[in-house]
């Protein structure tokens, strides 16, 4: 049976990746920043019969927290298949380039960048073990720096100093590991799960938490023929469903 870790899980599009990928048969360990939360997220799942999925206790902002989940799940499996990097953040809603506190963008990158940096690099020796491991990373259209210098682009005037950069920066970071990781059975992928109503934007957007999650599984669920080091979007580029970074 396959295993992945799931950060931010669990709600929302984390949560519905996790269950779909237990109905396609893998063992989810169930990441979330407060742990009882988490132990709430897995009851919903067993009560839907979907049982083999555990909480694990994991802050991605946090260096201990982060180690201990390591601990925690090498003392469980000696094989993680699949990282899905779904931990992420906003920062306060305006966030003009001329004042935006930096306060308030170190934060955000504390957890779209840092923590995945931190998280990736902590369970990789479980995901080499895998005979096909898979690492998700998940951005957003808006971290396009080509289509955000696009007028003609539909979220052209969506701007941000915090939230865009940060995910600018992890597609960056997931170009990167890829290439590190290039002659291996690594695919490392970065994945807009799309303009998804969730608690993030206040339930704003058009997509289904169904549909994004999808997304995210087609991607951690990849073929060793897939592709790697590719940013899947089929909001902003539905006719390939590949963005252009």
């Amino acid at each position: 049976m396959k295993t992945v870790l799931i950060t931010g899980a669990n709600k929302s599009i984390g949560f519905e990746a996790a269950r779909q990928l237990l109905q396609q048969g893998y063992y989810v360990y169930l990441g979330s920043r407060d742990a009882e939360r988490g132990q709430q997220a897995v009851d919903q799942l067993h009560a839907e019969g979907l049982t083999q999925v555990e909480p694990l206790a994991i802050d991605v902002t946090n260096s201990a927290s982060i180690a201990a989940a390591r601990e925690t799940l090498g003392q469980k499996t000696a094989v993680l298949d699949v990282l899905i990097n779904n931990a992420g953040i906003l920062g306060t809603p305006v966030q003009p380039a001329t004042s935006a506190s930096v306060a308030m963008i170190k934060e955000v990158f504390d957890t779209n960048v840092f923590g995945v940096v931190e998280v990736t690099q902590a369970f990789l020796d479980l995901l080499r073990q895998s005979p096909e491991p898979r690492i998700v990373n998940v951005t957003s259209g808006l971290g396009s720096l080509t289509l955000h210098n696009d007028p003609t682009w539909k979220y052209y005037h969506v701007k941000g100093a915090a939230y865009q950069p940060s995910k600018a920066a992890l597609n960056a970071y997931t170009i990167m590991l890829a290439y590190e990781l290039r002659d291996t059975p690594f695919k490392v992928n970065a994945v807009d799960p799309g303009y998804t109503a969730t608690d993030f934007n206040h339930h704003s957007g058009p997509g289904t938490v169904q549909e994004a999650a999808a997304r995210l599984v087609k991607a951690a669920t990849l073929g060793p023929d897939g592709p790697t080091s590719q940013f899947f979007s089929d909001d902003s580029a539905p006719e390939t469903g590949i963005s252009p970074w």
